[in-house]
């Protein structure tokens, strides 16, 4: 089975103090610390698995700037079998769209069987896997928490619903799946995994290696913008626990006592 994983950079949440920028309008980005999104790597975990299972290989794929290329690798060191970058200046300032479009054109390049990509990334929109599906015209399903691979043809897809029941479904290949976290455990990747990986070509492609119409993508053609972008005023009766982790927590458990909750 060839499977294809889109995955994204994005800042480490682990790593950073969060600041927002003079414009008011994204974070301060220029000192954070990134890394591969944490959706996208169990993304790439569940496809490592399933071709050690039934064959195949396991591409994965970005859209970004040449530092997108340390998270390619990363997911190589992993176990994927090949990167490709998807990076041109038009391509900046693309919205959940001009991505989906972008992603769309490497997918027509290529043959694949199965496409997942993460339930959603740093923005939160969890919006890309669907729209790439429907720009393929491909059957999709979202928040899937189990494949199971059944024939050349289709797979078993388990999906988390309302009520924290379980959905099954039949789905026809090829498709798009956006995979939620919990699906597996991603394996640990070390020094030695990295340094055997830091001199595999990873081919870069822009608009014209895709086909792609510039205009179409990036900022010109983006149809959502983001205009404010800001932490929200606290709520009446609402207080914000400082401390550490643990300090945070006792604090926690004895307001939760004192009114009853525990």
């Amino acid at each position: 089975m060839e499977i294809l994983v889109c995955v994204k950079r994005v800042p480490d949440t682990a790593e950073n103090e969060f600041e927002l920028n003079s414009a008011g309008n994204d974070l301060d980005r220029d000192d954070l610390v990134y890394s591969v999104n944490e959706w996208d790597n169990y993304a790439v975990e569940e496809a490592i698995q399933i071709v050690d299972n039934a064959g195949g290989s396991v591409t994965v794929v970005t859209v970004g700037d040449d530092e997108s290329e340390e998270v390619l690798r990363r997911e190589m060191a992993m176990g994927a079998n090949n990167g490709v970058l998807l990076s041109d200046d038009a391509f900046e300032g693309s919205d959940g769209k001009g991505i989906a479009a972008i992603l769309k054109a490497e997918v027509e390049k290529g043959k694949y069987d199965l496409i997942l990509t993460g339930a959603q990334a740093d923005e939160g929109a969890g919006q890309v896997g669907g729209m790439l599906a429907a720009m393929l015209d491909y059957p999709y399903a979202s928040l899937v928490n189990k494949i199971e691979v059944k024939d050349d043809s289709s797979i078993h897809v388990g999906r988390e619903i309302e009520g924290g029941n379980q959905e099954m479904n039949e789905i026809q290949l090829p498709c798009v799946l956006s995979i939620q976290t919990g699906i597996n455990e991603p394996r640990y990747v070390g020094i030695r995994g990295i340094r055997k990986v830091a001199s595999v070509d990873v081919p870069v492609k822009g608009a014209g290696d895709l086909g792609i119409d510039p205009a179409a993508v990036g900022k010109d053609g983006a149809k959502t913008r983001r205009v404010d972008y800001f932490v929200p005023d606290l709520g009446d009766g609402a207080e914000m626990l400082e401390g550490s982790t643990e300090e945070i927590i006792e604090k926690l458990i004895e307001k939760l006592k004192a009114k009853g909750g525990l």
